[in-house]
């Protein structure tokens, strides 16, 4: 999987779209990267069934961040998927998300972590996307306040009529992606979540792949799937 993808990535420079960056997320591990104002995130479910965490901020104003109650409110929705707005607290347009080929991706769960696997399923020592979080942005001087509700790309949770809700068994097929057009230099941080106390990542957290591109002039603007 991972030679085959490192192929197309390697056509990607030939025709419609340069690559800036392409790297493989190990399970369970953080990631942060500038996203210039243009350029596309890509996060692809290499082998499926894996969430992954999801933040961002103003890169110019580190205090701008991502607002789930925007994102919720001008979406009509807690589901996320191709054409949907990624907004800040300042409601100003962070990513908007151009494609999709899973298409139903998470809200309102927020973020796993120490504290709430113990208290969830009374798991010790179980370290979560919050901690991964906390890892990335710590080394901009930022800390835990500046953690927020987050995107869980790649999840589903269930919502009952009367308002019960939990956390969908991992279903995303491989090869799975989304991709987040910037729409100003902003910092992204994931988490390939390592959860194994519930059922979002299948109980077996695999690697993501990570490709940032922009289109080149004339281009299409778009890159076939991995």
């Amino acid at each position: 999987m991972l030679k085959e993808i490192r192929s197309r990535e390697l056509q990607m420079w030939e025709g419609q779209v340069s690559v800036a960056l392409a790297e493989t997320v190990p399970a369970g591990k953080p990631w942060a990267g500038i996203i210039k104002k243009g350029q596309i995130l890509r996060i692809v479910d290499l082998k499926g069934r894996q969430a992954v965490d999801f933040l961002c901020y103003n890169a110019e104003d580190l205090g701008e961040r991502y607002s789930a109650p925007n994102t919720i409110k001008v979406a009509e929705t807690t589901v996320l998927t191709k054409g949907h707005i990624l907004y800040s607290d300042l409601a100003r347009p962070l990513f908007t998300i151009i494609e999709d080929t899973y298409g139903h991706h998470d809200t309102i769960g927020g973020c796993c972590s120490a504290p709430s696997n113990f208290l969830l399923y009374g798991a010790e020592n179980s370290p979560g996307c919050r901690e991964n979080f906390l890892q990335a942005i710590g080394e901009l001087g930022m800390g835990r306040k500046d953690i927020v509700p987050n995107v869980n790309f790649f999840m589903q949770v269930n919502i009952e009529r009367d308002g019960r809700m939990d956390i969908a068994r991992g279903d995303s097929p491989p090869g799975s992606l989304v991709d987040l057009m910037a729409d100003t230099d902003v910092l992204a941080v994931l988490s390939n979540c390592p959860q194994v106390n519930n059922p979002c990542n299948d109980f077996n957290p695999t690697p993501i792949r990570i490709i940032v591109w922009h289109p080149k002039s004339g281009g299409r603007g778009a890159i076939s799937t991995v």
